[in-house]
């Protein structure tokens, strides 16, 4: 696992405005701030991502996502937060004034409390949420290690903290909170 150094650089670089490489349950991700436009427009210029899509936001606890989730019913968050933290991303209501390159043509945030130690301790590092999408071009399979982030996006971005993805065979599963339906296997 990484040491405290590389957080606090891993940090450092996301609090100037950078684009980050991390392991996380399945596959390495790219992060940012989420509230940092110009990181974000970068971070889907470089993977070729449509912003139409919406970003994931990963957080440590659940504290850290709840500002960008609107209201939603006791129930349903009971749900959401038994399966946390773990492999779950769940689609629920974005709060006012998030901004729309997070959410992209959605009124709904994706928003996961992460189970994988490293990224979480990037989170508490950061003392933020941040954005988290598969290290790889639109379309083109993910990065599971560091040496495959560098190959194919190393020049490109700021900072790659090194360490293991989790044992997951597939990214996150995505589902909408409201419905149960989902959005995206696991």
């Amino acid at each position: 696992m990484s040491g405290d150094w590389q957080l606090r650089a891993a940090a450092r670089c996301i609090h100037g405005g950078g684009i980050i490489a991390y392991p996380t349950e399945a596959v390495y991700g790219l992060g940012c701030d989420p509230l940092d436009g110009d990181a974000v427009f970068r971070l889907l210029d470089l993977k070729q991502r449509p912003l139409a899509q919406g970003l994931i936001l990963i957080g440590a606890e659940y504290a850290q996502l709840a500002p960008y989730v609107g209201p939603v019913s006791g129930p349903v968050m009971k749900r959401v937060r038994a399966s946390w933290p773990g492999p779950v991303t769940w689609l629920l209501p974005a709060s006012p004034g998030v901004p729309y390159w997070l959410c992209g043509a959605h009124a709904t945030i994706a928003v996961r409390v992460t189970a994988h130690p490293l990224a979480a301790a990037l989170c508490r590092a950061a003392g933020h949420a941040l954005v988290s999408t598969s290290a790889n071009r639109h379309l083109r399979p993910p990065a599971r290690n560091a040496l495959q982030v560098e190959r194919h996006l190393g020049a490109e971005l700021d900072y790659v903290l090194t360490g293991r993805v989790g044992p997951r065979k597939h990214p996150s599963e995505i589902r909408d909170a409201l419905s149960g339906r989902v959005v995206r296997p696991g």
